[in-house]
């Protein structure tokens, strides 16, 4: 341990200060000039740029890292996707993270957010016919309480709302189907406002979960409060 903090002593005082341009700086000493791909130098790295609103710089590392060594890419594909739909280029964000779900490589966790925010950046763009087969299979199979109740959330707040016709269409009645079913399948785990929120917590570290905290907070409002 004491050899480990000897080595790391630099990095954990910028990031117990939260010195992010610091931070950035020194990391990009080990990644770009020493050549250290390695996949929590370039998770830390493409963090620090995310805080500071350094949307370029992550796209450009994500480029560099891939040439050398794709496998840091996919362990980090979430903070990837999240600086596309930061910088509000959700026509990236969906391509990305379709690519990914295309490729089917990564953990079972990782992957249903990626399909997750595949649904949420075809939201942002306006898309909710494209939207909702992601939500709704969402909604009904996954077996993380989160992403189950932000997809009965949207389908019932969003979604449902934005399809033509919702009175008379056959989509929107499989969207109020799939929500309930999301909502139910929470409740049932999660019991109550406070384990919801317990359940965030293990999680709220995470960069993709802090982009999308506000709809987290909302989504269990309306889950255990409604």
């Amino acid at each position: 341990m004491g050899i480990f903090f000897f080595y790391n002593y630099r990095l954990l005082s910028l990031l117990e200060r939260e010195d992010w341009p610091a931070l950035a700086y020194y990391l990009e000493q080990k990644i770009y000039v020493k050549r250290k791909y390695n996949a929590r130098y370039v998770r830390l790295l493409a963090s620090s740029y995310l805080v500071i609103s350094d949307f370029n710089s992550v796209i450009k590392l994500e480029s560099k890292a891939m040439l050398v060594k794709p496998s840091v890419v996919d362990k980090n594909v979430l903070i990837f996707g999240a600086a596309r739909i930061l910088s509000n280029n959700q026509a990236e964000a969906t391509a990305f993270f379709k690519t990914y779900m295309e490729k089917g490589k990564l953990k079972e966790k990782d992957s249903q957010w990626v399909r997750w925010f595949y649904g949420f950046s075809q939201l942002l763009a306006g898309s909710f016919n494209l939207a909702q087969p992601e939500f709704t299979t969402l909604a009904v199979s996954s077996g993380d309480a989160v992403i189950t109740g932000l997809c009965a959330y949207f389908l019932e707040n969003t979604i449902i709302k934005n399809l033509e016709n919702p009175a008379g269409c056959q989509a929107a009645a499989g969207c109020q189907a799939a929500a309930k079913s999301g909502k139910d399948r929470v409740i049932q785990v999660i019991k109550n406002q406070e384990n919801w929120n317990k359940e965030v917590e293990k999680i709220s570290g995470e960069i993709h979960v802090a982009i999308i905290r506000k709809y987290i907070d909302e989504a269990g409002k309306w889950l255990f409060n409604n």
